[in-house]
């Protein structure tokens, strides 16, 4: 039986509730809902219009009611007297097909005929950087190979610890906090759990590391490439199949090659059918593709794939097999959405199952150094607007993920290109004045 909000206010002292929904670019809305009137806006959804976010809605388009989904509550540790939830966008008595917690509940949904569900763990990469935006917020912070800089971590413990702390305290299981590879980079790591309630958590955590940051005077930034000569913030999720009760990993086969079953080789083979066209959602962004697609940084490697292929444990390629029974996709950034990087991972993996797919030839070389001579291996797209047209040819991907979702993210996304192509840069201007 789900939660009763009114009683959880009255029992913690919540004076306020942040109704909570993200939309396709990964925004965070909300109302806010006052603890007097919670029982009544449980029963019935905080009322939003729906094209005031990034959905593809227009202002005729009726009221779209949020329903909290009152299990996911958190009171939050830097603010007691509020407490977020995160809901489900309602339109006309049904769920609203394009929101993206409704797209990842659909997949689960179709998971769940085959008796099994997805566990995951997110590795979301962020930097710690001034208020403007200009630099990264340690002047001291320079080393040329600045990853896992103890004195550097020290200088931020801080947010650091306190963003650790609230996740202790929210029962999260955090188990390292480590300086990145970037100068001014930070990363986090928690327990694993059900893809759902991991897309709750990444979502909450961007939230929170942003609201920490700002409490001590910083700024916290998710994009991919912040800036040009450091590493970006990927987001690399490692996943497995379980059955249903959570018991049995299906993706564990200790006689299986490096201890994977045939059915995590064929999840495998899915995502690697499909790893081209899942950059529209795992690289959202025109700045993603400063990422993905770069030259070494100043630490000597990206830390980010450029093709799709696999290895054992080998961090150059789009997915690492790190150790038995799980698999590590590691193309996504940091402005990939919560729920559509959980549910873009489950439709391509759900295509290897249901067709049996071959992954191909694991490769165990550098990919930095050795790629230019594979040959067959497809490269990811070099922007956005190739990454939208591999997405928009894959049939399956896009049917899978549904059709409602498929088409109005196309078309927002389209929409973000054509701003970017009409925005003039000081680079055009620097090399064509002359001309």
């Amino acid at each position: 039986m789900a939660k009763d909000l009114a009683k959880f206010a009255a029992d913690k002292g919540v004076r306020f509730f942040l109704f909570n929904f993200t939309d396709l670019f990964g925004v965070q809305r909300a109302k806010l809902v006052p603890a007097e009137a919670v029982g009544d806006m449980q029963k019935s959804g905080a009322g939003f219009a729906g094209f005031a976010s990034w959905l593809d809605m227009t202002p005729a388009h009726p009221d779209m009611f949020v329903m909290p989904d009152a299990d996911t509550v958190i009171q939050l540790p830097w603010k007691p007297e509020i407490a977020w939830v995160a809901g489900d966008p309602w339109m006309d008595g049904a769920p609203v097909a394009q929101a993206p917690r409704n797209v990842l509940k659909a997949l689960n949904a179709r998971a769940s005929k085959h008796g099994i569900k997805m566990m995951s763990g997110v590795e979301p990469e962020f930097h710690l950087i001034n208020e403007d935006g200009t630099a990264i917020s340690d002047d001291r912070d320079t080393q040329e190979k600045p990853c896992y800089d103890q004195s550097a971590l020290l200088r931020r413990y801080d947010v650091i610890s306190e963003i650790c702390s609230t996740m202790i305290d929210l029962g999260w299981g955090p188990y390292q906090n480590d300086h990145e590879d970037a100068n001014g980079q930070f990363e986090i790591n928690w327990d694993f759990g059900d893809c759902l309630q991991t897309a709750d958590q990444h979502a909450f955590f961007k939230f929170m590391v942003k609201a920490i940051a700002e409490k001590h005077g910083l700024r916290a930034t998710f994009m991919p490439k912040p800036f040009s000569n450091l590493t970006g913030n990927g987001c690399h999720v490692h996943h497995s199949l379980w059955s249903e009760d959570g018991k049995t990993c299906v993706f564990a086969d200790d006689k299986g090659e490096l201890g994977l079953s045939e059915m995590a080789y064929h999840f495998l083979g899915g995502l690697m059918a499909h790893g081209a066209s899942m950059c529209a959602i795992t690289n959202p962004t025109v700045n993603s593709y400063k990422r993905i697609n770069a030259p070494a940084t100043l630490s000597g490697a990206t830390w980010s794939p450029s093709s799709v292929t696999y290895g054992g444990n080998n961090r150059t390629h789009m997915v690492r097999i790190p150790d038995a029974g799980r698999l590590e996709f590691r193309l996504a950034d940091g402005a990939a959405n919560p729920y559509l990087l959980q549910a873009v991972l489950l439709a391509a993996g759900l295509d290897g199952l249901e067709r049996k797919l071959d992954p191909g030839k694991r490769l165990d070389i550098d990919m930095y150094t050795e790629g230019h001579k594979v040959r067959g291996a497809k490269k990811l797209p070099l922007n956005m607007l190739d990454a939208l047209r591999e997405f928009q040819k894959d049939k399956y991907l896009c049917e899978t993920m549904g059709k409602e979702f498929s088409d109005a993210y196309i078309n927002l996304r389209n929409r973000e290109w054509n701003q970017f192509t009409h925005h003039l840069t000081q680079w055009e201007r620097d090399q064509t004045l002359d001309c």
